[in-house]
């Protein structure tokens, strides 16, 4: 049996209160709101139940935040992506931001399975003044697990539109991109965090971006492989290679708190079930 879920998130400022409302159509929803950094930012988690997807399955996430709401959204587990005899799995993710919005796009990450055929959609639509903090985490294969990613594809698709566009097909017959210098040089987990704006940042606020994210860059075992940019003045980007997922996750997971703190004026405070 497959499945096509929907989930329509909307985030309002109501009272001094950033507040999430949603509806769901199939096995996709939000658990209770959580307020752990206090009434301006509203921290959600979405829960697919069947805890995977396979071929034919489709995903679909609808994204609104209103002027002045903050909203946070992560996952409880990995997105899984099943070994596929044909049909491809979707999981598409549609990010709409109001004036003055902010919003942070948190899930844990994809894990893309031998044989799989995937996609993996995320768009954000900001308006003038809004900002987002997002980020993609792609693992090929379960290494630890003797499964290799030998087999099978994914798109994987990041857009701010108007501004920023990545759009890839990760083919595990591809070895050049798989295990070449200038592509994914044997390893497996690819990591991408991101702040992105509904107009053209400063070029200062820009570069304090670079230089925070650097500096935790640096500092980490995986300077080697991770590195920092911004492609057009509406985005900056880091990116980390790594072998596995969670020393990835942690250096993306410390960049996130230096921009959260310095440029948001926010606090470094994680979503509850990161700590379980």
């Amino acid at each position: 049996m497959t499945w096509h879920a929907r989930l329509q998130l909307r985030y309002a400022m109501e009272a001094g209160r950033s507040v999430a409302r949603f509806e769901h159509d199939g096995p996709l929803r939000i658990l209770q709101s959580l307020y752990p950094e206090g009434d301006a930012v509203c921290h959600n988690v979405v829960v697919h139940p069947p805890g995977g997807l396979v071929g034919g399955d489709t995903l679909d996430i609808d994204v609104r935040a209103s002027d002045a709401s903050h909203g946070l959204v992560t996952t409880p587990g990995a997105a899984r992506f099943y070994r596929s005899d044909g049909a491809g799995a979707v999981q598409r993710t549609g990010i709409r931001l109001d004036a003055g919005a902010r919003f942070e796009w948190l899930p844990l990450e994809a894990i893309y399975y031998p044989g799989c055929i995937a996609e993996n959609r995320v768009e954000f639509d900001l308006a003038p003044g809004a900002e987002a903090i997002g980020w993609d985490i792609a693992a090929f294969g379960l290494p630890q697990a003797g499964q290799a990613f030998d087999r099978g594809n994914v798109l994987q698709h990041l857009e701010l539109r108007g501004a920023w566009l990545e759009h890839a097909r990760i083919d595990a017959a591809d070895r050049r991109l798989m295990d070449g210098p200038l592509g994914l040089a044997g390893h497996r987990c690819l990591a991408t965090l991101f702040l992105v704006a509904g107009d053209d940042m400063p070029r200062s606020r820009r570069e304090l971006a670079l230089e925070l994210a650097r500096q935790e860059l640096q500092a980490h075992p995986l300077a080697a492989t991770a590195g920092a940019t911004s492609p057009g003045p509406r985005v900056v980007v880091v990116r980390v290679l790594a072998p596995l997922v969670e020393p990835a996750v942690g250096l993306l997971r410390a960049v996130r708190r230096a921009w959260r703190t310095s440029l948001w004026g926010a606090t470094a405070t994680d979503p509850r079930g990161w700590a379980i």
